[in-house]
């Protein structure tokens, strides 16, 4: 059986997990999530994944992984070989975990504020509040990013990892929040900017677009969540 990456839209931070698997290069399939739709929150899809988030992968033996770090993490171990991942025990090994948990305690929650505020349509006094509070935080997060990359080409040194996966898929949403310029901070703009290059980037744009991009060979074409859930069915 070939993976299945759930994905959500618009803009989740799946995104990463997509550019992920066009860097390992390995058969796989997607599912398309609307994350505004009922459908997030289904028995359907609680199926998939009980808390009803995104992204969820569906391994070859039917097994369902969950948060964007464990989906990594296992698909780093597969791509050891390709400097995607390191061997466990390794330092290098938890230099890129200390970096995923970085982007997702840190730069990651530094939108959630902003996120709530925009979705929840707030005004006022609230909304300043909350925009006020992810501003601080994200200011923070991105000087600290600034200084860890130095003059680095990625987020671990001289090679891309899936931490720098993960940036690319979370970093855009500055465009949804007028709190911070990223051409403030000279390094992360110079990353984000080769991310942008990258052809497994322009990939899951275009995915999240609507498009059919052909990618790199490996990706084996969209599936809808009944027939996910058929495949899960005959897999157990």
């Amino acid at each position: 059986m070939v993976p299945i990456l759930f994905y959500g839209i618009p803009s989740g931070c799946s995104f990463g997990s997509i550019v992920a698997l066009e860097w390992l290069g390995e058969p796989y399939r997607l599912c398309r999530i609307d994350m505004m739709s009922e459908v997030i929150g289904s028995d359907a899809y609680r199926r998939i994944n009980p808390v009803a988030e995104t992204p969820a992968l569906m391994t070859e033996e039917g097994a369902i992984i969950s948060e964007s770090m464990a989906v990594l993490n296992h698909l780093a171990a597969r791509g050891i070989d390709k400097g995607l991942g390191y061997k466990q025990g390794t330092l290098e090994f938890d230099r890129l975990n200390q970096m995923l948990a970085y982007l997702n305690t840190s730069l990651f929650s530094g939108f959630a504020p902003l996120w709530y505020a925009l979705e929840h349509g707030l005004e006022g006094a609230e909304k300043q509040a909350l925009r006020a509070y992810g501003s601080a935080i994200l200011a923070k997060v991105h000087a600290d990013l600034q200084a860890a990359i130095g003059d680095r080409d990625w987020l671990l040194g001289d090679h891309r990892s899936l931490a720098d996966a993960y940036f690319a898929g979370i970093a855009r949403w500055t465009k949804y929040h007028d709190v911070i310029d990223r051409r403030d901070y000279p390094a992360l703009q110079r990353l984000f900017d080769k991310l942008e290059a990258d052809p497994a980037v322009r990939f899951a744009h275009a995915i999240e677009r609507g498009e059919a991009p052909a990618g790199n060979g490996a990706f084996r074409g969209e599936i809808s969540l009944d027939d996910a859930l058929d495949t899960l069915r005959q897999a157990a």
